[in-house]
């Protein structure tokens, strides 16, 4: 997980900017038309049989159920398989904080569902605002290009990762689920999650690791002393900000903990 520098200055100010969008759509007419205008033209210049089968598919590919599986997965192949247990913790977090900080911001804007008239499949779940879908597809864009920054395939990431993202967008403006200005901010809450994430995970989550039962058998000594060893020779860009040494047995914990507190506060 890369290191972010103001990374609570940032994170609070993208939250403010989405939170305020929201607050704008729901309790004034300078969004609220032409968001309900922009759905109609797509659900009536779009909608056919097949289409509304594909829509509903990319749909579900991001819903609540289809997220937990993948997740699951994910990390459980980073950690059983792959045996890299800062990897697997790292990348759940990312998803998971950047995902779920999609539920407090519903719970403070408190936006209705567009008319329900409009939708293929009527949403009974919560608040329009922001895009549940939109904010786990995000993450997971995220969180594949923070493990993939320093390879070949970066740039795939970003272009594959970005359509994704408009087409899970767009499906659930298709399906009638969510307003456009939904999903945009989906993209502000779960970016801004995500950097707070990482702010927290290089100054108290990762020089903590070593606490947790049963990740020292995944090889959680080794993957930190890979890290450490990256960060000397810089690599990951230099932006991965210090890394704790691994625990040795019969010595101290993580010693790096201070430098990481000096760190941690920019």
């Amino acid at each position: 997980m890369p290191y972010v520098r103001h990374w609570l200055r940032n994170s609070v100010l993208l939250f403010a900017v989405a939170i305020a969008l929201g607050l704008v759509a729901v309790h004034t007419d300078l969004i609220q038309p032409h968001d309900l205008k922009l759905d109609r033209t797509v659900q009536t210049t779009f909608r056919t049989g097949w289409l509304n089968v594909v829509m509903e598919g990319v749909s579900a590919l991001a819903s609540p159920v289809a997220g937990v599986l993948i997740l699951a997965v994910w990390s459980g192949w980073l950690l059983f398989v792959r045996r890299r247990p800062v990897t697997a913790v790292s990348t759940f977090l990312v998803v998971a904080v950047g995902w779920n900080s999609t539920q407090i911001a519903k719970a403070i804007v408190a936006r209705p569902r567009p008319p329900r008239e409009f939708m293929l499949d009527p949403e009974i779940g919560s608040n329009s605002f922001p895009s549940g879908h939109t904010a786990f597809t995000v993450s997971v864009v995220i969180a594949a290009y923070f493990l993939l920054r320093d390879s070949r395939h970066r740039r795939t990431v970003l272009v594959a990762g970005s359509f994704a993202v408009l087409l899970v967008a767009f499906s659930r403006w298709y399906v009638g689920a969510h307003y456009p200005t939904d999903t945009f901010g989906s993209v502000l809450i779960a970016s801004s999650a995500i950097v707070f994430i990482t702010g927290v995970w290089h100054a108290w989550l990762l020089p903590r690791l070593y606490r947790v039962p049963l990740l020292e058998r995944f090889g959680l000594d080794q993957e930190l002393a890979e890290l450490e060893a990256a960060e000397r020779h810089g690599g990951h860009h230099g932006h991965t900000g210090p890394v704790p040494h691994s625990r040795r047995r019969g010595g101290g914990g993580a010693p790096a903990g201070g430098r990481h507190r000096r760190h941690a506060g920019r």
